[in-house]
């Protein structure tokens, strides 16, 4: 059959809902490509003007217009061995969406996917077509899900009220005050529109949705809410970090082995929680400085930007500044911590480290320790909100910036004992710390629990166990574990598990 027709035919079995959806993902602003910046006049047209004119006249002829021309673009590409273009990050963010949606052209190319996945050195996990989807893009289209077509109309009509922010940008004139997003497919485009747009004139990312947020609070939720949904339920869901479905992350473990009795269990534990967590997991036993530095360079492999979140364990002997290697050398805490959240492939994406070292000798005895309780109160605390908030500063879109990123914002440093203490450790089992973080995390996989409200519960827990030194002394103490975060939204763990589904992946 000609190609022509084959094209045609399937872009009049998808619905017009499905169409702008595939048009959202496969134009997912944040698509990493060292080619195209995001300021690009070209891109801005081409990922707004088919959405704008779509929204105006009623009509798909311009998205149905670009899906063909992708998928010209895709019957004629070749693949280049070895050099990654922007085309091989579009193939696959198209084949992935299609995949979500259940719209694969019958003519697409498999082959070429499965040696676009080869240029990417992914291994038989990743090319789950689910890792090539943008977590944050499914986010908002279950929002636009909650919305009902009024919802978002009220969205256009408070955005078009910024004027500061709408002048002299075409495709906004394009659109027109007064829409009606009713017609299939039109509420889609309208609410796809406003996001790319946002997100174009750097308002929001993956992490700051606070404007997208502003829009939302303006509707009224007696009209502007899917049934079993309310406004608040919408805007929380933005106020979390995006790590839809499979899979969670991508987890290295790191565990020296030598002279640390029960280190094995300290591995088969992290690795099968993350297992559990639906994450795709490196071990690196008996890790050296080399190691560490290999692993770093590994991570800046384009691939690594599919991934949603990243999670490491570090398990090792150490003291207050620096933790010991395999090869008896030691590297600084501060020094580890501070390089890996500066990698590229996982900026604005959460990234949590658990430090499980000790950090002193020091030991919260139990004999003979009393602390004498203190409470404080003050007249100054006790003031109205209304008050408080025609004291607070208003602060305006003018002084917001969300362009640059301080290196270790979305970080989040879990330490197994607090600063010049010990850190316990059971002669058979490992790290004590390790050893209740990981059955915490999986009583708690299905209960929509965050990373914070587990270490909360974990702090409680394992502060309530009586530990002793395997010294002569044998002194019964007490371990306090704690953390340090740079987030800016919270971290679920996911509520159900995604395993690996071979049948979605491309041929190998």
């Amino acid at each position: 059959m000609d190609e022509v027709i084959q094209v045609t035919q399937w872009l009049s079995s998808i619905t017009p809902r499905k169409k702008a959806k595939l048009f959202f993902f496969t134009t997912h602003a944040d698509a990493p490509s060292p080619m195209v910046r995001s300021n690009d006049v070209d891109t801005h047209e081409e990922t707004q003007l088919p959405l704008a004119t779509t929204v105006a006249l009623h009509n798909f002829k311009n998205i149905d217009e670009f899906l063909k021309k992708k998928v010209n673009t895709f019957s004629c590409y070749n693949v280049i061995e070895n050099e990654i273009t922007k085309t091989d990050y579009e193939y696959l963010r198209f084949y992935s969406a299609c995949k979500y949606l259940d719209v694969v052209p019958p003519f697409l190319d498999l082959e070429k996917i499965s040696a676009i996945q080869n240029k990417f050195e992914m291994t038989d996990e990743e090319r789950d077509y689910r890792l090539l989807l943008d977590s944050a893009d499914l986010v908002l289209e279950k929002v636009c899900d909650s919305l009902k077509p009024a919802g978002v109309s009220q969205m256009w009509t408070a955005l078009r009220k910024d004027r500061n922010l709408i002048r002299r940008v075409k495709t906004i004139d394009i659109i027109g005050f007064f829409v009606d997003p009713n017609p299939t497919g039109i509420k889609e485009c309208l609410f796809f529109f406003i996001v790319r747009f946002l997100q174009k004139a750097d308002k929001i990312n993956r992490v700051n949705t606070n404007r997208l947020e502003r829009l939302i609070a303006q509707c009224d939720e007696s009209s502007s809410c899917e049934e079993g949904k309310t406004l608040d339920f919408i805007i929380d869901s933005l106020r979390f970090y995006p790590t839809e479905l499979y899979p969670f992350g991508f987890c290295l473990i790191m565990c020296v082995i030598e002279g640390r009795d029960g280190a094995m269990q300290e591995i088969e534990k992290t690795m099968e929680i993350s297992r559990h967590l639906s994450m795709i997991t490196h071990t690196e036993k008996n890790p050296t400085k080399e190691t560490i530095e290999l692993v770093k360079k590994e991570l800046m492999k384009p691939k690594y930007q599919f991934y949603s979140s990243f999670t490491c364990w570090f398990m090792s002997h150490g003291d207050s500044n620096s933790m010991v290697l395999a090869d008896g050398e030691t590297i600084e805490r501060e020094w580890f911590l501070t390089s890996f959240p500066d990698i590229s492939t996982f900026q604005l994406k959460p990234k949590v480290f658990f430090m499980v070292s000790c950090r002193g000798a020091n030991k919260f005895s139990l004999k003979g320790d009393e602390f004498e309780g203190q409470s404080a109160t003050c007249d100054y605390y006790d003031i109205g909100s209304a008050l408080i908030r025609n004291r607070m500063l208003d602060i305006t879109d003018s002084v917001r910036d969300i362009s640059y990123v301080q290196p270790m914002m979305d970080t989040f440093v879990a330490y197994s004992t607090i600063l010049d203490h010990l850190s316990g450790r059971a002669n058979t089992h490992g790290s004590i710390y390790v050893d209740r973080a990981c059955v915490l995390m999986s009583e708690n996989i299905s209960r929509g629990r965050s990373l914070t409200e587990i270490l909360e519960h974990l702090s409680q827990d394992l502060h309530e166990i009586l530990q002793e030194t395997m010294d002569e002394d044998r002194i019964v103490y007490k371990q306090a574990c704690h953390y340090d975060s740079f987030f800016r939204k919270t971290l679920k763990l996911p509520y159900t598990r995604h395993p690996k589904e071979d049948v979605h992946s491309a041929p190998q």
